[in-house]
């Protein structure tokens, strides 16, 4: 059992560093003459922007392969969040140039948030880099392979205001058929100091409700019995039939201009939520990353309401101190974040998940400060986070305003100091649940043995339990016996159909 839990320990670890994850494309045979090869790395929005990427290449005569030597074109999506999520696609070139000298007409393309921020470098530097497509070009990939076929380097890194790619039908990469997600939203408005996704994914932009429903909708009706709705900040989800407002922001703006919107059809994120809800009770839903400005009660209210809308928030803070926030333009302060939290624990009850994002030594940053860090955590505890020291990125307002003046071994003691923390708190909350009997959707087997299965409560914790009869994809009400400070351990007491 300790392997077994070692095992779902580290599939985890894996999902939740999101900048240490990399999924490939699966073999697909479906008589096309081309094969596409895609490595996705980074969030889980990268992986969904993958799949839209297969779906439009299988109209131009693709299938996807598992593997990169059996491919006519490579596909890095890359994610440049952190300076080593960019080294690992730096390395990977590397490795790949040797493929490339062995079959001349393979073509290699980075796409992604890298692709838009090293645009130059890439097409003056990297000899084997043939195509260059921003998060917003993928449409017109197709135009780009037969460009670079025919000898030229092809990009495209344009920003769109409007692009969501809502019409295309996404093609399920790695799916264990049982969990998919949907983008329900593209880009950032909060321009964050620190980070770089308003300027390499473009401004914020909401899909139209009813195309996500549909997704959603077929995606159950194809067996798959949970989704994620994926946006930068989904609770500033907000669409309407007004043909010229595509975020919040704007519709804000038309209001303050004195426009009159009532004849249009408005959807925000609370809608949105309870319109997927309502497409079968055996669906689960879930959403990420909620923005701690944002999130409201109405929000809360409508998972109260709702019991396939997953009990579980990730709402990160940052830092716990007012100072930082402030330099990381967050928009919010400690004071207001611990209201948001006091108001889920009131709603939702003191069960519901809660994940958070920490960053060590951000410019300035004093002991002093780093310790209001650890003492909100002590006030919340998270039931795990993701902890990371601060990494200069550059192009950001903070690479270019404030200076990175916090010792590297200070970041990595103060990181340290967070993630001991964290693993009591995480240890703390597990127990809580130990005793208890959790419904459990199973996502898989363990890594070394198919007698235990593993998937995850409402909390989006993971279970592990001994497989018996039940099988992927059902739902099993599962007694928790024991736990680490990342699994619970407990043996099935039922299956459960609505």
């Amino acid at each position: 059992m300790k392997q077994i839990v070692k095992d779902i320990d580290l599939i985890q670890s894996a999902e939740g560093e999101a900048c240490e994850t990399v999924k490939t494309t699966q073999e697909q045979n479906t008589g096309k003459s081309r094969k596409l090869y895609i490595e996705s790395y980074g969030c889980q929005m990268n992986f969904s922007d993958s799949e839209i990427v297969a779906a439009i290449l299988q109209e131009h005569g693709f299938d996807t392969t598992s593997e990169a030597q059996k491919a006519d074109v490579i596909f890095l999506n890359t994610c440049a969040i952190r300076d080593n999520a960019e080294q690992r696609i730096w390395k990977r070139l590397r490795e790949l140039e040797s493929l490339k000298n062995k079959k001349p007409g393979l073509l290699v393309g980075l796409l992604g948030c890298m692709a838009e921020r090293l645009k130059t470098k890439l097409l003056e530097e990297e000899k084997i880099v043939d195509i260059v497509a921003g998060p917003d070009a993928y449409r017109d990939l197709p135009h780009l392979v037969a460009e670079a076929e025919d000898g030229n380097k092809a990009v495209n890194v344009f920003l769109s205001r409007e692009e969501t790619y809502a019409d295309i039908n996404p093609v399920r990469l790695n799916s264990n058929g049982v969990t998919a997600f949907i983008s329900i939203m593209r880009g950032c408005d909060n321009m964050c100091t620190f980070c770089v996704v308003p300027y390499t994914r473009g401004r914020e932009r909401s899909r139209n409700p009813h195309s996500i429903v549909q997704e959603a909708r077929t995606l159950y009706e194809r067996g798959y019995k949970e989704v994620t709705l994926l946006g930068q900040n989904v609770d500033s989800y907000f669409w309407t039939s007004h043909p010229q407002i595509t975020s919040l922001n704007e519709y804000r703006k038309a209001l303050k201009r004195g426009e009159d919107l009532s004849k249009y059809e408005q959807v925000n994120f609370a809608h949105l939520l309870e319109m997927v809800a309502q497409i079968a009770p055996d669906l689960r839903v879930r959403f990420s990353t909620s923005h701690p400005k944002d999130i409201t009660d109405e929000v809360l209210y409508t998972m109260q309401r709702y019991d396939n809308i997953c009990k579980y928030i990730h709402l990160p803070v940052q830092s716990g101190n007012n100072r930082i926030l402030e330099l990381m333009r967050r928009t919010y302060t400690r004071e207001w974040y611990l209201e948001r939290v006091a108001a889920i624990r009131r709603i939702l009850g003191n069960e519901c998940g809660l994940s958070s994002d920490m960053i060590a030594g951000f410019c300035s940053e004093t002991e002093e400060e780093h310790r209001d860090t650890l003492s909100l955590m002590e006030a919340v505890k998270f039931d795990f986070s993701y902890m990371f020291y601060y990494s200069e990125r550059p192009g950001t307002p903070a690479a270019k305003r404030l200076q990175d003046d916090v010792p590297l071994e200070v970041k990595k003691r103060r990181l340290q100091e967070i993630i001991e923390l964290q693993n009591k708190h995480s240890l703390e909350r597990n127990l809580m649940d130990v005793g208890k009997v959790h419904r459990v959707l199973v996502e898989g087997y363990s890594k070394r043995s198919k007698e235990h299965l593993f998937g995850r409560n409402t909390a989006n914790k993971v279970v592990v339990f001994p497989k018996e009869n039940y099988e992927i994809g059902d739902y099993v009400d599962v007694l928790v016996e024991e736990c680490t400070s990342a699994t619970l351990i407990g043996k099935a007491v039922g299956k459960w159909t609505p």
